[in-house]
């Protein structure tokens, strides 16, 4: 434990013990959060006169350089870390007024938020550049017909874009995810001390302000002892890898030379060390394995903080690295995602495949309801006697006559209609039946060019919404910057000015 906090009430640790409880491996990503809000922190501290204009001149001074850091199990945590850098800089008497109004407690929540909030906006740029990819390419095949699946029968055929579309929006709702987590997540908890806030008279809504947040979390215990924002990000993040998961599995399952609808691209794959035909997906492989991490990341945490009382327990440290463990899993996996899909090609003869496979069987039950008033379980009985009939004899459709369509309704149901020849003709093209579902929502290329248009004017509108964000926080950074320098170099020159309790920078 660092030796600030050994000087009272405890003796000195066992080393073991330090090390076992130390979580300073992990807090690397917070360093620069706890910097910011140590800088709001003073800021504030010195614009409402609890500390000297003068010692918060040292100490903005002091952070705002270069802080030589120790970042080892001697300093506990980042935070004790950054404390025992400045005192080193200013001395006890004004770098020991650092943590006046402040604790641990506040700090190390405050610092998570600062930094997954960047995470997440970053996570968030990356999902649309996949929800590009995914756009491009459904531009390029909005004629391109493939088999869908269910139960991994073949079932009935759409287009590729199709398909593409439908993992578009799949992200869509995670991005919305994101994007409301994101606002649950920008709340400070800055100023609630180790659990009751303090006696100081501090301002919380203005290193609020300073640090770039919308808004307090108001209730003290609650702002120290609350994680649910690192079990909801969680949650989405697991969301985030069953879907990348799915779209992982359709490409290892298509690209396989027995269903031969896709294939991978080269740099994407690898190669058996014994068996020279092989091109094995690794890639999409390694991402359906990283999705179990994040699951598992999701319920580590909700398991570990299931059982802890209100307000601040030590378990917390052990939350937080199962949260950037799953951010890290996540991002790698879609960021080589939208780098693989660009790539794909699709090499299935689905002409073929629709013939043997009876695709378009669903689309003959439609033309007998549709054409021949044949009630729809008459006719799906109908068209399930002729397919029976036709396996063992190893025909197709396109063996089929109206005469022997007409023997098997009469022979299966009593029904009698004479099918006109051109009608089962048109079964026989599988891009004519994808085309004659226009639907909204369905496969039919005019209305996925529609739904293509309107998808990439919301990537467009997500995009300028995810830029606002960065900026906010980037101005807010700014701000902060300007507020420290002029503060500290003013009360250097003497002329510092305050207006409503605040620094006015010209």
């Amino acid at each position: 434990m660092s030796r600030i906090l050994r000087e009272g009430r405890l003796s000195p640790a066992r080393k073991d013990v330090i090390e076992f409880t130390s979580s300073i491996k992990d807090d690397v990503k917070l360093s620069s959060a706890v910097v910011q809000i140590n800088i709001a922190h003073v800021v504030m501290l010195t614009e409402k006169k609890i500390i000297k204009p003068s010692d918060g001149a040292k100490l903005l001074q002091a952070l705002s350089e270069d802080l030589k850091v120790k970042l080892d199990a001697s300093s506990e945590d980042v935070h004790m870390a950054i404390e025992e850098a400045v005192l080193e800089k200013t001395g006890s008497e004004i770098g020991g007024n650092l943590h006046i109004a402040k604790s641990r407690n506040d700090q190390v929540a405050t610092a998570i938020r600062i930094a997954l909030r960047n995470q997440l906006l970053d996570l968030m740029s990356c999902l649309t550049d996949l929800q590009e990819s995914l756009a491009q390419l459904s531009e390029n095949h909005l004629k391109t017909v493939i088999l869908a699946y269910t139960h991994l029968q073949p079932a009935q055929p759409v287009t590729f874009a199709h398909y593409l579309l439908s993992r578009f929006d799949a992200i869509d709702r995670d991005l919305q995810r994101l994007q409301n987590l994101y606002a649950r997540v920008n709340l400070c908890p800055m100023g609630a001390g180790a659990l009751a806030t303090t006696s100081f008279p501090i301002d919380r809504k203005r290193v609020c302000s300073l640090l770039g947040f919308d808004s307090l979390l108001e209730n003290s215990i609650d702002a120290v002892g609350s994680r649910d924002f690192i079990l909801e990000t969680n949650a989405v993040l697991t969301l985030i890898a069953v879907n990348l998961s799915q779209i992982a599995e359709d490409l290892v399952i298509w690209s396989s030379p027995d269903f031969g609808v896709l294939e991978l691209p080269d740099d994407f794959t690898s190669t058996s060390s014994m068996m020279p035909q092989k091109k094995n997906p690794e890639v999409p492989e390694v991402i359906r394995a990283r999705a179990g991490h994040v699951l598992g990341d999701f319920v580590a945490s909700a398991a570990t903080m299931k059982n802890m009382p209100s307000t601040y327990n030590l378990d917390f440290q052990e939350v937080t690295p199962k949260l950037w463990s799953a951010l890290g899993n996540v991002k790698s996996s879609v960021i080589i995602l939208a780098k693989l899909i660009p790539n794909l090609k699709v090499t299935s003869d689905t002409s073929t495949k629709a013939s043997t496979n009876f695709v378009a069987a669903t689309e003959l039950a439609n033309i007998l309801v549709r054409k021949y008033t044949v009630p729809f379980r008459s006719a799906h009985k109908i068209v399930g006697s002729l397919v029976k009939s036709l396996l063992p004899k190893k025909l197709t459709l396109a063996n089929v006559t109206p005469e022997y369509l007409r023997e098997i309704a009469k022979s299966s149901t009593g029904i009698e209609f004479s099918i006109d020849a051109r009608d089962l003709e048109s079964l026989l093209t599988p891009l004519k039946i994808v085309e004659s579902h226009k639907v909204k929502g369905g496969p039919a290329p005019s209305e996925v060019k529609r739904a293509l248009l309107a998808r990439k004017k919301g990537l467009a509108a997500a995009k300028h919404r995810i830029s606002k964000l960065v900026r906010h926080l980037k101005e807010a950074e700014s701000n902060l910057k300007r507020v420290a320098k002029s503060l500290s170099q003013r009360e250097i020159r003497g002329d510092t000015k305050l207006k409503n309790g605040k620094l006015e920078v010209q």
